[in-house]
């Protein structure tokens, strides 16, 4: 079987093609696989010929998408509906975003309320997979970091940095969310997309917890002084798109196919790969 994983040099992408080391893949980024001219896709499936396809390409940055909402539309909407119009088995990633942030603690059951433009398309790119595919499921991440050196720089690995350094970290004292250790979001979602189920599932860490909390504990965990860490409220960063406060996902559904990572494991795993 032929897998495509979009998306192949991202955080979770490079951790889905290196959990399928020895398997056919097709690792494409954007030199390959443009996500920005949706219409070129058709073409590309029609000469690779995928089993599967694990779409974790995306447009990510959340207020690049506010200032560009034409593109992030392309990018995380109409990009699936293409994909989705393939017979392969689809499994694409989404967002925890795609809530408000008001209740918390959310399950698949709960009905997204997205509240801005990057939030919108992610959820216009689920309902196009799951409207357009016959086989096809959803998985949501949040908070994804990664400890690999070749990763983006993500908040997780500026803050140990830091940390190491002695030098104070910010933190968002009332964002609450389910922090997601790339490798363990990407064992998952492999997880889900070979156990032939269809729908929604959230693929994130399994604690719930405020940036604050997760660098306290990340601070514990390398004997760092937790007195570095600075909390502030989100109001005080001007950000350009609204987050949701309260994103916390529930990963009960997921549990059955495989193992969502606790804070403490995950971050043990994120400081072995960071070394």
């Amino acid at each position: 079987m032929t897998i495509l994983v979009t998306g192949a040099q991202g955080l979770v992408g490079s951790r889905v093609v290196a959990r399928l080391k020895g398997e056919r893949v097709v690792a494409v980024g954007r030199k390959e696989l443009d996500l920005r001219q949706p219409d070129r896709i058709a073409a590309f499936l029609a000469d690779v010929r995928p089993d599967g396809i694990i779409h974790c390409g995306a447009m990510t940055d959340v207020d690049a998408c506010e200032k560009d909402p034409e593109t992030a539309w392309t990018v995380n909407a109409a990009a699936v509906a293409a994909l989705a119009k393939s017979a392969a088995r689809l499994t694409v990633l989404s967002t925890d975003y795609v809530f408000d942030g008001v209740k918390g603690d959310y399950s698949e059951e709960d009905a997204p309320n997205p509240q801005s433009h990057y939030a919108r398309t992610k959820l216009a790119g689920e309902l196009a997979a799951l409207s357009l595919s016959r086989d096809r499921v959803v998985c949501r991440v949040a908070l994804v970091y990664s400890g690999y050196p070749s990763a983006k720089r993500t908040f997780a690995a500026a803050a140990l940095e830091a940390l190491r350094k002695g030098e104070p970290v910010r933190a968002f004292a009332d964002q609450i969310g389910s922090p997601t250790l790339a490798d363990n979001a990407a064992e998952l979602a492999i997880a889900v997309h070979r156990s032939g189920e269809q729908g929604l599932f959230h693929c994130s860490g399994a604690t719930q917890i405020s940036r604050v909390e997760f660098v306290r504990a990340l601070a514990r965990k390398i004997g760092a002084d937790e007195s570095l860490i600075v909390p502030v409220p989100m109001a005080e960063v001007k950000l350009l798109a609204p987050r949701p406060r309260r994103a916390g996902l529930r990963v009960d559904k997921v549990s059955r196919l495989a193992r969502p990572l606790p804070l403490e494991a995950a971050l043990d795993r994120f400081l072995e790969e960071r070394g």
